[in-house]
């Protein structure tokens, strides 16, 4: 039975030239997974609801003087931490389900710690998105609903995404789009008014921020979470199921240490530097783990180098799993982490350098050195096996002595017991282990194991001759590491795209309302040039032509021609478009950022088409109350001359702006028209 909905429906992925995005589980499905999560919500509401009382509670006895009152305050108080404290441990008991995300086949491993997906309310974005796009772009809301309700949907997927790689798609979707709307409509300078609620995945306590960031962050914990999931649902009976675990993991413990490194002050405790510290521990200690089943998993040979070998990896496992519960112990973490997982990571711990030491022992029990063995190289397996040999014992010697081998193998028996037993019992502590049963079952054959071994050995003179076993080194041929999540690979196109080009159009840009500019063309003459794309500027524009006339401004951005959107065209597609009204009335729509500095081009630029000669463009600024009223000053050329060669080089004074009070010379031959230049490669463009 599948708990996954079928794509939308809107337009086919072909149609629509991109990978349109795909819905999450279906909520009601009754899958465990789905069950674990409508629980996990359940709880999150009853605990947001226990703590709402509580600081009504703390509020009232900080503010009343009454005694009897604060008694009576103090007697709810115990009854809601009490209730609190109850609802956390059921919460617990759903982080420690990991038998609801383990693969379905029968399978005798050790399971797998995974994360919850953290949950959240829904959000409106409709009403204030609309009103930005009105404020902020000056542009008709109503053309943007379907790309909210996009938003939206999009959102409201990622709160069920499947376990599997269309999952981490989708979040990841929705993840780079937050990017795209934090650019667009969160000013950095203000609030939008957006509130968003996410719940601790372990505590259950709300956090509501009207930052975006606190979103994007819970979005990049459930990513982490789902790869977890991932990892602990793979076929742990072969090959390809280990590795596509391991990458799990590893990938897991990239995201999570990105969300630590990248979003330091998010205030839900799941998402602590310290507690993304532990987790992160955590992903990588499990694809150690799951390294070493790899490695037994074609089974272990009972052969000198290959014991050497698993008692390494072992000891390395058993290793990253002590230093993981050592962090799991220090505070503020051990107050929140789940009891079980601590637990649990002790157990492994305990377990995992008792097989170290059972590998070892057998190695020095089952196997005399030969004379055609190779001396050198065992003794330098045994040798490595260590830090340093027990006292009184040289690799050599041990290896060439039965008696000193048997002694020595002994005393890592004992050792391998005795942490057996230690993980049976830290197990039976648990409660929620002592009900994992394939949990059980391991422990108990493992000890089993290695007390059958002892007793094939064992002597009535052994407390006689005890030594303490060394320290196994810990060592593995293909170390845990973290894989940086890698969001690129996820083509993702933004939602509001029509409102123009991002790095012009997003909040902290402060842009005019849109002006309507009515112009014609003068014997092909625009009276300005164009620069830039995406959208292009005006620029040189001729204070006397029609479009400055007409309200038009140097370093204006052209958003429509006639009606038609130009934000997202280039020079020479803009240049087209007037081409073909070059007989015609041009209406122009234009705006300008508040900023004029930020959007205009250096005046000081200079000019040149063609000629060795250049002109500055200060003289733009024209102090219009020195001009002599008395001369009767005619239209001047446009700065761009749009005549052929030949008329280039006769009106080569034209090009440079004319003084002020010099009469326009007539021209009475037709100048050419000005897109006969759009082929032309010039510093124009």
């Amino acid at each position: 039975m599948t708990d996954t909905l079928p794509p939308p429906t809107r337009k086919p992925l072909d149609e629509e030239g991109e990978c349109y995005f795909r819905k999450g589980c279906n909520p009601l499905a009754q899958t465990g997974r789905s069950k674990l999560q409508n629980q996990r919500a359940v709880l999150n509401q009853q605990i947001m609801k226990a703590v709402r009382m509580r600081n009504g509670a703390e509020n009232l006895l900080r503010a009343t003087t009454n005694n009897k009152v604060r008694d009576q305050v103090l007697l709810e108080l115990s009854y809601v931490n009490s209730d609190l404290q109850i609802l956390k441990e059921e919460l617990e008991g759903l982080n420690i389900s990991v038998e609801v995300y383990q693969n379905t086949e029968e399978t005798f491993t050790i399971p797998l710690i995974p994360l919850g997906l953290k949950e959240t309310k829904e959000v409106d974005f409709s009403v204030l998105l609309k009103d930005f796009i009105l404020e902020h772009y000056s542009e008709d809301s109503s053309l943007y609903e379907d790309e909210i309700a996009d938003l939206m949907d999009l959102r409201q997927a990622c709160r069920t995404p499947s376990r599997d790689e269309a999952g981490i798609e989708l979040l990841t979707t929705y993840f780079i789009q937050l990017g795209f709307v934090e650019n667009r409509f969160f000013p950095p300078t203000r609030h939008m008014g957006i509130l968003f609620t996410w719940y601790d995945s372990l505590t259950g306590v709300p956090v509501s921020q009207q930052n975006l960031l606190l979103e994007k962050a819970s979005i990049l914990f459930n990513i982490g979470a789902v790869y977890t999931q991932i990892g602990t649902r793979s076929n742990r009976q072969t090959q390809t199921g280990l590795e596509h675990a391991v990458d799990a993991f590893q990938r897991a413990a990239g995201v999570l240490n990105y969300l630590k490194e990248t979003f330091t002050h998010t205030p839900s405790y799941d998402m602590s530097p310290a507690m993304l510290n532990v987790l992160v521990k955590m992903m990588l200690a499990q694809a150690q783990e799951i390294i070493f089943e790899k490695i037994s998993l074609p089974g272990i040979r009972n052969e000198f180098f290959t014991l050497v070998k698993m008692a390494q990896e072992a000891s390395k496992v058993g290793e990253v799993y002590l230093q993981l519960h050592s962090a799991m112990s220090q505070e503020p973490v051990k107050e929140n982490i789940p009891y079980s997982w601590a637990t649990l990571v002790k157990v492994k711990s305990d377990h995992y350098r008792a097989l170290a030491h059972y590998f070892a022992a057998t190695l020095l029990i089952d196997h005399q050195l030969n004379p055609g063995d190779d001396e050198d190289q065992q003794e330098k397996c045994l040798s490595q096996l260590y830090d340093h040999m027990p006292e009184g014992f040289t690799p050599l010697a041990t290896l060439k002595n039965k008696n000193d081998r048997k002694q020595l193998g002994k005393s890592h028996l004992r050792k391998a017991i005795a942490d057996h037993e230690e993980s049976v019992r830290a197990a039976s502590l648990c409660k929620k282990l002592r009900n994992i049963e394939i949990l059980q079952e391991i422990l108990s054959v493992a000890h089993k194991r290695s007390h059958l071994k002892y007793s094939q050995h064992e002597q009535d003179d052994d407390f006689l001759n005890l030594i303490d076993a060394p320290d196994i080194t810990s060592k593995t041929e293909q170390e845990a590491e973290m894989m940086a999540p890698q969001f690129s690979k996820v083509v993702v196109t933004d939602f509001f795209q029509k409102l123009g080009p991002l790095s012009l159009f997003s909040a902290n840009k402060r842009w005019t309302a849109p002006r309507n500019i009515h112009f014609t063309t003068e014997e092909g003459d625009l009276g300005f040039t164009l620069r830039g794309g995406s959208p292009v500027q005006i620029h040189f524009l001729d204070p006397y032509c029609s479009a400055a006339l007409a309200g038009a401004k140097e370093g204006d951005y052209i958003v429509s021609i006639q009606d038609t959107d130009c934000k997202w065209l280039t020079v020479s597609e803009v240049m087209q478009k007037l081409k073909a009204l070059e007989e015609e009335d041009i209406e122009m729509k234009v705006v300008s950022l508040m900023d004029s500095a930020s959007s205009m081009h250096n005046k000081c630029a200079t000019y040149s088409v063609g000629m060795q000669k250049t002109y500055s463009m200060i003289c733009l600024a024209i102090d219009e109350d020195k001009i002599d009223k008395s001369k009767k000053i005619s239209k001047k050329l446009s700065f761009l001359s749009w005549g052929t060669n030949k008329n280039r080089q006769k009106s080569a004074s034209t090009l440079c702006l004319p003084s002020v009070g010099v009469a326009r010379p007539q021209i009475k031959k037709k100048l050419p028209s000005p897109f006969g230049l759009l082929n032309t490669e010039s510093s124009l463009y």
